[in-house]
């Protein structure tokens, strides 16, 4: 028997993590902390809004690290031996580019008619992309709005002039014949 929902994401932490599965009708988020799991569970009908932002706090991921690994690097350089210094310079080096190459932590919230929860939907924004398309196609399967009944009507058909009927052709002529009378 398979199961109707789908993990869609996942974020770990150092005491548990969240993972968020998507079904036909609802988005669930199964959060573990140690050895509890809190389920909660978002129904796509009542979705107003899911912002994902990059979060402020990504550069201090990358600054701390990599002034802490240069510091050692340095202080080995000068009292143990270069190729120690090398290493953790190297490392230091490495952690930068590391954070750089994933992209920025992300932030979150979901808001729904009842509520506006803080969970974190993504670990990095570059991801965000992917969740929330598969999020957004699951809302609008449920509410039953197509991607071409989203798309203005008037990109779909071509403008064409009315046809005019023989009671319009004849008030537009009689009113551009009163005009030419009175000068206007």
């Amino acid at each position: 028997m398979r199961s109707a929902f789908r993990k869609i994401s996942r974020v770990g932490s150092l005491t548990g993590g969240t993972k968020w599965y998507l079904s036909e009708d609802c988005l669930l988020a199964a959060k573990r902390i140690l050895y509890a799991v809190e389920y909660r569970r978002f129904y796509l009908r009542d979705l107003e809004c899911i912002m994902v932002w990059p979060s402020r706090m990504w550069l201090a991921r990358v600054i701390i690290p990599a002034s802490l690994l240069a510091a050692l690097a340095a202080a080995f350089w000068q009292w143990v031996d270069s190729t120690t210094g090398m290493i953790f310079g190297s490392l230091a080096l490495l952690w930068v580019a590391l954070e750089l190459a994933l992209g920025p932590t992300a932030r979150s919230v979901i808001r729904t008619t009842g509520a506006s929860v803080d969970l974190a939907l993504v670990k990095r924004t570059r991801r965000a992309r992917k969740v929330l398309a598969k999020i957004d196609a699951a809302v609008r399967a449920t509410r039953g709005v197509s991607e071409r009944s989203a798309a203005p009507a008037i990109a779909a058909q071509p403008a064409e002039p009315p046809v005019p009927t023989r009671s319009e052709e004849s008030a537009t002529a009689s009113i551009a014949a009163a005009t030419q009378t009175n000068g206007l």
